[in-house]
């Protein structure tokens, strides 16, 4: 992963084009950039944001995608029903034991 001015980009190596390309998350829009090289491939990363959010500002729109905080995880039944009992044994409600997980783990990740 690389970042920029708050954004983050995944790349991806393609052997057989022998090039990496990635593209920008969390945006409303698909952003993406190719290199040759690690140079070349930041260089169009930084390039492609600084693009974007001009072109964004010249519209008076926001960059960033929006997030209603709400997710569908479909998991094995089995996993649902003993995450509801560690949740119900510690009080608390499924929805607000597993956000509290999630939030432990991003921030050991960091």
């Amino acid at each position: 992963m690389m970042t920029y001015k708050g954004y983050t980009g995944t790349v991806r190596f393609d052997d057989e084009a022998e090039i990496f390309h990635g593209e920008v998350t969390g945006l409303r829009d698909v952003v993406t950039f190719q290199g040759r090289t690690v140079d070349e491939l930041k260089t169009e990363f930084q390039e492609s944001i600084d693009d974007y959010l001009e072109f964004c500002e010249s519209r008076g729109e926001s960059p960033d995608k929006p997030f209603s905080g709400r997710f569908l995880l479909r998991v094995d039944p089995a996993l649902h029903r003993k995450l509801a009992e560690l949740s119900a044994s510690e009080g608390e409600s499924l929805n607000h034991w597993l956000a509290s997980r999630l939030e432990e783990f991003v921030s050991h990740e960091g």
